[in-house]
Order: structure tokens, then C-alpha cells, then sequence
């Protein structure tokens, strides 16, 4: 479980974002609930809302993590930092909505085993969408 306190504002900032930064969202739903998707509209929003106004180049930052840009993102958590350090009501509320997207990431909880026969090795991963076979010979000390 991560502790709110842990939570950067770089991290949140990334939170925030991640929808954009993903290459689609087929890819953020393989990682998050669409619960955690929510939250990360609602993360934004506070985040935007909070920071909009206060620079030109930081509400440029602002249109180009939209976009997908990660420079603009990390220097959205830079600005986010300074803004958490002036209000703490608003530090713990962002902490909050962060720590329940961190909470419904989806899990990889599969196994992965190994079986050897002879030269040959299989490894396999179970879970969903999860069948890989690796295999090979290899001789080791051969003369």
C-alpha cells in the first residue's frame, strides 16, 4: 500500500497525465480500473484549476501534457511541488485522489514456471493472455 505522504508531486503529476502520456488507451486500460481512469480526470481537473493563471509558460505546460509531451509533465510536478508546499489543505486533497488511482492499478498476479527437459528449457507465464513458450538446446562442458 503506498503511503499518501510518498507521493511526489512529480508522481501525481504523472498520475494526472497518464492518460495522455500512454500511446493509447487500450494500453492505460490494461493498467488501471476504469475507476483509476475517473480519478485521473479528477486529479487533473484539481490540478489545472489550481495552476491555470499563474504563468505563461507554465499554461503552455499545461495544453502540451494534453498532449502527451513528458518535459511539460515534469515541469507541471515542478509547479505542483511549490503549490503543495503553500497549501497543505490542497497537498492532502491531490494525495488522496492520487492514492486511490495508485490503488486500483490493475496487478500482474500471474506465475511464471520453469520445466527442463533434457537440453530443452520451457518457461511459461499463466494468467490472462499469458502463454509463452521459450525453448532451446544448450550444452554446457561438451568436448
Amino acid at each position: 500500500m503506498t503511503d499518501p505522504l510518498s507521493l511526489t508531486a512529480a508522481t501525481i503529476a504523472t498520475l494526472a497525465f497518464q492518460k495522455f502520456i500512454e500511446s493509447g488507451a487500450g494500453e492505460l486500460a490494461k493498467k488501471f480500473t476504469t475507476e483509476a481512469i475517473t480519478q485521473m480526470d479528477t486529479l487533473r481537473q484539481r490540478i489545472v484549476t489550481r495552476l491555470q493563471g499563474k504563468s505563461k509558460k507554465l499554461d503552455e505546460a499545461l495544453v502540451k501534457a494534453e498532449e502527451g509531451d513528458k518535459a511539460a509533465v515534469e515541469a507541471i510536478g515542478k509547479n505542483l511541488d511549490v503549490v503543495m508546499d503553500e497549501s497543505p489543505e490542497f497537498a492532502e486533497e491531490i494525495r488522496v485522489i492520487a492514492r486511490e488511482i495508485t490503488l486500483n492499478q490493475i496487478q500482474d498476479n500471474s506465475s511464471i514456471s520453469q520445466t527442463n527437459y533434457g537440453g530443452t528449457n520451457y518457461q511459461t507465464k499463466t494468467g490472462p493472455d499469458n502463454t509463452n513458450f521459450f525453448g532451446g538446446t544448450h550444452t554446457h562442458g561438451s568436448k
